[in-house]
């Protein structure tokens, strides 16, 4: 494990604090909500701007309208742009996740369409995967499509997803759904992508308990849409799914939030009944090494990951682990802190709750963290397949039609 930067990455870095220090906003704008959709028009101000200046979709191809840089330009812009209080990313899913997608299935008169608008802020993306009755099982898909009855060759989508992060805000999503209910439940799923304008898709924002609404319902009603809009095979969706799901894995990294230091803040300016600071109780002070360990781990995990960008290497399943350790951590340290700070903990109220209501903002945040991405039980599915070599879940459901696969109701 390397920690320094190689000549070259070292003089990328400097490019890159020369450029934010003349370029990167001082304040945070006050509409930002912290769930992506806050100012938008910040938001996009700042991502044109990026894009700009080359410092956008940094790892994309150049025929994709990217710079076609490393893994660890990536990793260095990231950085340096985490010093300064930049506005929510609402492009994150889009640009992780959904436009690669596009760029890599569909025909060129779409990727012409969508390429830049997206790298320049102009458009945003959301991901339809997940349903009511599908849980973390993404193949397990009932949305449907079916051919359109007047032979046009269109498509026709009825369904609902849920738990979509922006749909509320966004011009066009990518959604999974069934076509073929004869097959078993990977081989029948097909891929498309939508415009979230279309009147037959309504969305409904969720009421959230941190008093946001990040995630949402999404119905379809006899939607159609072209078969130019498919991404990939008919059949093929699993395959495609693949590909947004290995992004997605990278693109919600870890979670963040208030940490230790924050934590050993509160503790030492907290006093307990005997008027002592609450830092010198025992039990506290074991709390904040076992978090401080933690995050160590973490941080030198992600240091690992960054030695093999840097070697040109693909980081593996191994980077599942940052989420499932970082949004617990999130969740046990905010619990601790609110319940450390009484009736005061409560508060929600940036001008007068500790650290600006940082660790009830984490802990309202820290449950839909450890579903986004990946429910911890899937990443642990992945750890213990994929790099400790232990026996697969037995699946009953393997080689059934899907139309034969019991519900449960």
């Amino acid at each position: 494990m390397d920690f320094n930067d190689t000549p070259e990455e070292a003089a990328y870095r400097q490019k890159v604090r020369t450029w934010l220090e003349a370029n990167a906003p001082r304040t945070r704008d006050g509409n930002d909500d912290g769930e992506g959709g806050g100012d938008l028009a910040a938001a996009k101000a700042w991502q044109a701007k990026k894009a700009a200046a080359g410092f956008a979709c940094i790892t994309w191809p150049r025929e994709w309208g990217g710079q076609g840089g490393t893994p660890i330009h990536s990793v260095i812009f990231g950085e340096e742009e985490a010093r300064y209080p930049i506005p929510s990313n609402p492009f994150q899913i889009g640009l992780g996740m959904c436009v690669p997608t596009v760029m890599n299935f569909a025909d060129q008169a779409t990727k012409d369409r969508f390429g830049l608008p997206a790298i320049r802020g102009e458009e945003i993306w959301c991901q339809l995967f997940s349903e009511p009755s599908g849980g973390s099982d993404v193949a397990a898909a009932r949305t449907r499509a079916e051919k359109a009855p007047d032979g046009s060759g269109d498509w026709i989508i009825n369904g609902q997803k849920v738990w979509t992060t922006g749909a509320q805000f966004s011009d066009f999503g990518i959604v999974i759904v069934r076509t073929d209910p004869n097959l078993p439940k990977h081989k029948g799923l097909t891929m498309f992508w939508v415009d979230m304008k279309d009147p037959g898709i309504e969305v409904r924002p969720i009421h959230q308990m941190s008093g946001g609404s990040g995630f949402n319902e999404v119905f379809f009603t006899d939607v159609r849409v072209k078969d130019s809009q498919r991404l990939g095979g008919v059949g093929d969706g699993w395959k495609v799914s693949l590909v947004t799901l290995m992004n997605e894995r990278l693109a919600v990294g870890g979670a963040t939030g208030a940490g230790w230091s924050q934590f050993l803040e509160a503790a030492r300016d907290t006093t307990g009944a005997d008027g002592a600071p609450l830092l010198q109780e025992s039990a506290v002070r074991e709390k904040l090494a076992d978090w401080y360990v933690q995050s160590e781990g973490l941080r030198h995990a992600r240091n690992r990951t960054m030695t093999a960008l840097s070697k040109g290497q693909t980081p593996g399943p191994e980077s599942s682990i940052g989420k499932i350790v970082s949004a617990s951590l999130m969740q046990d340290l905010a619990n601790e802190a609110v319940e450390m700070l009484d009736q005061y903990g409560i508060i929600n109220d940036p001008d007068l709750a500790p650290l600006s209501g940082g660790f009830h903002g984490s802990l309202m945040m820290a449950p839909g963290l450890r579903i986004a991405g990946g429910t911890d039980e899937i990443l642990r599915n992945i750890i213990a397949e994929r790099v400790l070599g232990l026996p697969g879940d037995i699946r009953l459901d393997k080689d059934v039609a899907f139309k034969d696969v019991p519900t449960g109701r």
